[in-house]
């Protein structure tokens, strides 16, 4: 063995004795791939006939780095089954090593450098860059070296976790038990490597709405927090674990816990251990001065005065309070970022008034505190004023914190940002954030349970955000992190290199997202759940499938925790969208893994796509036996009884992850509620939108609201339902008449409900007045119910309209249903009404017409449906009338039509009257219309919480027309409104939650 300063002092010798290759640069370019299984010329055996090549580190390297070494050691043993070298200040006796060190830290690699043998002029000076370069004969008795180097102490941490990641070590092989797949050669390609610079220099997220799942279980996997009197605090071994994860996935900043913890407390060790990692640290958008509020709760009267979290009231204890967190900040020295400004303790707005001259007082006394303690130039220390909730009112009434602040701007906690900068305004040298959001508590209702975030969505914001300049500081509220792997990952992935990963490579990023974590067999089958389940979650929140929305005749939105949202009666919708999810877990459930993936694969995918299927079950199941229990069908017990099923379902997964799933590793984890939500009576008055709780601990899932059960009398009986009509007859006095016939309609066939309100069975039939009208059970026997579809034979049938009674006859009684049959005469082009509607899906367009440089662009995977269409560029001015979409459609009904547009609920991010389109039919002067309307993002009215629980914002205008083929044209007025779908009500529209399903089109 020899020391590195011995081999130093050698070196300028060994350059005459050998020749050296021309040095090799790395530029901001990223590279990909270069881990590869097979030999080949050139190429560095990093694994090779059953060796690994030694790792050496500098122990006068930074702490992150000589403790991710051991990391890669470990790496490469999990891959290969043997456990290389890892030496400090040594270099083994070996042709072949791996140099691991850092730009002005590490002896042997600053000698590299200087002997010419290393070029970094491409990663020098740079921020989080790294180089992985095979540099051949780099020391006397050494062939070849793979050098991992870094520009400073991440850049080198984030070379070397990306080649555990190349040999096939997952970002979450911890956190989500992903094996590493074997390999007996890895062979590393020559040249210079690189992952670039970051785009966005502060990158990584907040552990948030921790309990009951996180806080659960880290107690039982870590042990205690070591706070006296709060055992449940996060310890430092916990947070190494995170740690850890973070720089796998390449971020560098934190949020810690703040549910009852307080990170500097809970652990005397926790700062240390993010130094120590490498890791920088910042507190919350309502943890001021690098102290988590928790700390002010457990100690309100340590620094004198009252108690109140007050800066009015109580100024003189508050400013001690936070010229302590700074204080230890400096004398602990450890990387941060300053939150500054103030909100109101418990997350809430300041009790102390909004005006802009109290933020002022309270900015410039954090500024002079922090430059005070620090004893260093305050402008050169990281700060954040995050403009979340009704802070950003302070901006937009002109309150501008100092140039050198980082301005964080928020989402509205779904998912839509709230703000950008404005082009107009001078840049800012402390540059602009983002605080994004993939979990969220408050209204319309939280939504913690499982991943229920669209990439796409993701995608459009995160591109909207870095394009208008947001590119300082990224994070984003990831509840309990495990449950949220892929958009966290996106998130940071997108944040390092957005140019990387334009929309239409969003399948290749699903892909290999899957392939590092399941290998390439069954990749793109995986992706493919994967993609498909965001779509369907985009939908609804799974914890909001017991609300339905409505706005009364006054205007005013109205919440019913007892309605399912989507139609039991038209449309099949709620059994098309369950039968969806259905589908969606036995395509997940035929994909066959090795048995070392299968617990990876409940954690990652599985569980998360088979435990909401069966919630969709169970909702239906639940629904349908209310409205059958009111209409006194014998088949309402059976229906509750499935309810009670798929409960003990999703309780028996709950069970099977807590207590079976990878060894009991994630006990207690999985116990988050989203079941019981809505049951007032029960839970008190926030149940609306708050988690089921009492005394703070979660309470066992019930199914709310409760299912019926009815007794049937001890005979038959004869009922009768209708598609379109939660009526039932012969009780309803009002005529049954089905949703209208076309030869061009596109929704499910019209049926009829035959059912036995009693409990003894008895022979039906259903008789057409024609033909040419047919149905597919004309006779039978009822237990208790057969639903009979009607369909039409249009070769037959007459032109124009026609009504044919349908007599449906049982246990001596009858009822007659109206058959309205519309054929219009003839040929038809574009989108066709039928059922008295035209409905289209916005990238369905006849024709795009660019104009000033701008154009609309389908966003695949956005919305509710499938896609979107917007404006690009996302920075383009407003318009007066912009370029636009034109759909061509062919109506029978003449007069006037109302047309909907179903639009991503966006918010006006940017200056001026609010966020608009213009709409026209042919030839008539476009109206332009407002999208945001009442809905109020500060405030978070219900018309916002409306359109963020439904995930789509519907817009009417009232045009008039004739009959006979017309354009619809869609302007674009302002950037980043997004159109989903377009529908013209003709006046035959029903209430429907996803409106209806697209026409046909000729």
């Amino acid at each position: 063995m020899r020391r590195i300063l011995a081999v130093l002092a050698s070196l300028a010798f060994a350059l005459t004795a050998v020749s050296a290759p021309a040095p090799a640069t790395a530029g901001s370019a990223p590279t990909e791939e270069f881990v590869v299984s097979a030999p080949g010329p050139s190429r560095f055996p990093l694994a090779a006939r059953g060796s690994v090549a030694p790792l050496v580190v500098s122990g006068s390297d930074w702490p992150g780095v000589t403790r991710v070494a051991g990391d890669l050691q470990a790496d490469l043993q999990r891959v290969t089954g043997t456990r290389p070298v890892l030496s400090v200040d040594t270099v083994p006796a070996a042709p072949e090593v791996v140099l691991i060190g850092t730009l002005g830290r590490s002896p042997l690699i600053d000698g590299l450098v200087a002997s010419g043998k290393l070029d970094v002029s491409g990663i020098a000076g740079k921020w989080e860059t790294s180089l992985q370069q095979v540099v051949e004969h780099p020391l006397p008795g050494v062939r070849r070296a793979l050098v991992l180097v870094g520009s400073d102490q991440r850049g080198t941490i984030y070379g070397s976790y990306e080649v555990s990641r190349q040999i096939g070590v997952s970002p979450w092989y911890w956190w989500d038990d992903v094996p590493a797949p074997h390999r007996d050669a890895l062979y590393v390609l020559p040249g210079a490597h690189s992952q670039g610079t970051p785009a966005v220099k502060y990158r990584g997220f907040f552990i948030n709405d921790e309990n009951p799942a996180l806080g659960r279980w880290e107690p039982g996997q870590f042990g205690p927090g070591l706070a006296p009197g709060y055992p449940n605090g996060f310890n430092s071994a916990f947070y190494a674990r995170v740690f850890e994860t973070m720089l796998r996935l390449k971020a560098n900043y934190l949020w810690p816990a703040v549910w009852g913890r307080a990170f500097a407390e809970d652990d005397p060790r926790n700062h240390a251990t993010a130094k120590a990692y490498g890791v920088i640290m910042g507190t919350s958008h309502e943890a001021p001065m690098m102290r988590g509020i928790e700390e002010w709760n457990r100690h309100p009267y340590a620094y004198g005065g009252n108690g109140e979290w007050s800066f009015v009231r109580n100024r003189d204890a508050i400013e001690r309070y936070w010229a302590d967190g700074i204080r230890r900040m400096t004398d602990e020295d450890f990387e941060g970022v300053v939150t500054l400004g103030m909100r109101g303790n418990g997350d809430t707005s300041l009790p102390d008034g909004a005006g802009i001259d109290l933020m002022q007082q309270i900015l410039d006394d954090q500024r002079k505190i922090l430059g005070e303690v620090s004893g260093k130039d305050v402008t050169t220390i990281p700060q954040v004023m995050t403009m979340y909730k009704e802070v950003q009112r302070y901006w937009d009434e002109g309150l501008r914190p100092p140039d050198d602040v980082t301005v964080v701007f928020s989402d509205d906690n779904w998912g839509n940002l709230r703000k950008l900068p404005d082009p107009a305004l001078p840049p800012r040298s402390g540059g602009y954030g983002l605080y994004y959001h993939f979990d969220y508590v408050g209204g319309g209702r939280n939504y913690k349970w499982v991943d229920a975030n669209q990439l796409a969505n993701i995608w459009d914001q995160l591109n909207q955000a870095y394009r208008y300049g947001v590119n300082r500081l990224w994070t984003v509220n990831v509840g309990d992190l495990k449950n949220d792997e892929l958009p966290t990952q996106f998130f940071l992935d997108y944040a390092w290199n957005p140019d990387r990963w334009p929309v239409s490579r969003l399948g290749e990023w699903e892909r290999r997202y899957a392939a590092e974590n399941f290998g390439t067999q069954q990749a793109g089958a995986i992706a493919e759940v994967l993609h498909t389940y965001g779509i369907l979650q985009s939908r609804r929140k799974p914890e909001l499938l017991n609300r339905r929305i409505t706005t009364n005749a006054n205007g005013d939105v109205v919440y019913d925790d007892q309605a399912t949202p989507f139609s039991l009666t038209d449309y099949d919708e709620l059994d098309r969208v369950t039968a969806e999810w259905q589908r969606l877990a036995t395509q997940a459930e035929r994909i066959k893994l090795p048995p070392e993936y299968q617990d990876a694969y409940y954690e990652l995918v599985y569980y998360e796509v088979k435990a909401t299927a069966n919630l969709y079950a169970l909702r239906r199941a639940e629904f349908t036996n209310l409205l059958y229990a009111g209409q006194g069908r014998a088949a309402t017990n059976r229906l509750a009884d499935e309810t009670d099923a798929r409960f003990a379902e999703d309780q028996a997964m709950s069970d099977y992850y807590n207590n079976v799933l990878a060894g009991g590793k994630w006990r207690g984890f999985q116990t988050q509620p989203k079941i019981g939500y809505g049951d007032v009576a029960r839970y008190g008055p926030n149940a609306g939108w708050q988690q089921p709780e009492k005394d703070n601990e979660a309470l066992p899932d019930e199914v709310f609201p409760a299912v019926q059960r009815i007794q049937l009398p001890d005979r038959p009986e004869l009922g009768v339902a209708i598609d379109g009509s939660d009526k039932w007859w012969p009780a309803e006095p009002s005529a049954a008449v089905l949703p209208t016939f076309s030869p061009y309609q596109s929704q499910p066939p019209q049926y009829i409900d035959v059912f036995n309100r009693g409990s003894v069975p008895f022979a039906y039939t259903v008789r057409t007045g024609v033909p040419w009208l047919r149905v597919d059970r004309p006779a039978g026997v009822i237990t208790d119910q057969t639903r009979v579809t009607v369909s039409v034979d249009w070769t037959r049938a007459p032109r124009g309209r026609t009504t044919v009674p349908i007599t449906v006859t049982g246990n001596g009684n009858s009822v007659t249903v109206q058959a309205v049959l519309d054929n219009p005469v003839g040929e038809p082009k574009g989108f066709v009404e039928a059922n008295g509607y035209v409905s289209m899906q916005a990238d369905q367009y006849t024709r795009a017409v660019a104009a000033n440089g701008v154009r609309w662009e389908r966003i695949p995977g956005l919305g509710r449906e499938g896609a979107g269409m917007e404006p690009f560029p996302v920075t383009a001015p407003r318009q007066a009338l912009g370029p636009r979409l034109e759909y061509t459609m062919t109506l029978s009904t003449a007069g006037p039509v109302d047309v909907l547009a179903y639009l991503s609920p966006r918010n006006d991010t940017l200056p001026g009257a609010g966020l608009c389109y213009a709409i026209s039919i042919d030839d008539e002067t476009p109206q332009v219309v407002d999208i945001i309307g009442a809905a109020n993002d500060t405030t978070m009215n219900r018309q916002w919480e409306r359109n963020t629980s439904d995930n789509v914002n519907v817009t009417t205008t009232r045009h008039v027309v004739g009959a006979g083929t017309h354009t619809l044209k869609v302007w674009m007025v302002d950037p980043t409104v997004v159109v989903q779908k377009l529908v013209v009500n003709t006046g035959g529209l029903r209430p429907s939650y996803f409106g209806p399903p697209q026409s046909i089109r000729r």
